[in-house]
């Protein structure tokens, strides 16, 4: 029996939709344009295309990867952030659209983007966070610190895929532990899950993100007690350190900021409402 691309990507949208995932429509869109080689603008003007049935069973195989609750980023193999497209590995977490909050509330205090900045990031995954600043800022560079060689490897490849090679370099590392270099601004978007949370995780990021990315202890701010206490030693004067919280942290981790001697700076909401970042400043 032939089918149809419209067809087919109607039964990939029912099945997803059966299978309880939240956007199945757009998820069904991104799994057929990748697995047929076809385009947003192929999916109307050939929507009476015949497909033929070794790539209908190649999508189909890939929407029930879908339906068991694999992200859509990671059968993909990559994922859209800020201006940038970005590799995934199984030692990266899925870059999501509330650490854009943090980009731009950084972006937004520096006065001056044309300026050579050093930049931070800690604990870096995907390097999604310091490639997305170097993006916006021309005459900037950075370093990415993450524990996880496999991350570093995800970070480096995707500086070389976004033009950022020259820009962005990546190494291993716990935190801020040893480097000598202050910087301009320092980022981190750390584990910030309470532990005893982790459980109840939707089974995307539950059973698909590295756990060491998403366990933040027992309160959830074991990172952010570190990092803050690093600060003072990593910005240079003037400096700006920008850090992606969970819901509810972020009194707790401006308090972290003060503590460790920086002015803050604000908090900032992301499109959900939530108190998604804090800023510190440190002015001497």
């Amino acid at each position: 029996m032939t089918i149809t691309l419209h067809q087919l990507r109607r039964t990939a949208e029912a099945r997803l939709r059966e299978a309880g995932v939240d956007t199945p429509d757009l998820d069904a869109r991104l799994l057929v344009e990748h697995a047929l080689g076809v385009t947003r603008h192929d999916l109307f003007t050939r929507a009476n295309d015949p497909v033929p049935e070794p790539d209908a069973a190649r999508l189909l195989a890939l929407v029930e990867r879908r339906a068991a609750r694999e992200p859509v980023g990671r059968i993909l193999g990559h994922r859209e952030f800020w201006t940038i497209d970005l590799a995934l590995n199984p030692d990266t977490l899925e870059p999501r659209p509330d650490t854009e909050t943090l980009v731009e509330a950084v972006l937004k205090a520096l006065p001056d983007r044309s300026a050579p900045l050093r930049l931070l990031d800690l604990g870096t995954g995907t390097g999604c966070i310091l490639l997305a600043l170097l993006a916006e800022l021309p005459n900037a560079s950075g370093l990415g610190v993450d524990l996880s060689p496999g991350a570093v490897a995800a970070a480096t490849e995707n500086a070389a895929r976004n033009g950022l090679a020259e820009r962005a370099r990546f190494q291993t590392g716990n935190w801020g532990a040893g480097l000598e270099e202050r910087f301009a601004v320092v980022v981190s978007n750390p584990p910030y899950i309470p532990s005893a949370d982790i459980a109840a995780l939707d089974p995307e990021v539950r059973e698909h993100d590295p756990l060491r990315a998403l366990d933040g202890g027992a309160d959830g701010l074991d990172a952010y007690r570190i990092i803050a206490s690093q600060l003072p030693d990593l910005l240079q004067p003037g400096g700006l350190a920008g850090l992606e919280v969970g819901q509810g942290q972020a009194a707790d981790v401006a308090g972290l900021l003060v503590t460790a001697e920086l002015e803050p700076a604000g908090v900032f909401r992301d499109l959900g409402g939530v108190e998604r970042c804090v800023l510190g400043w440190k002015r001497s």
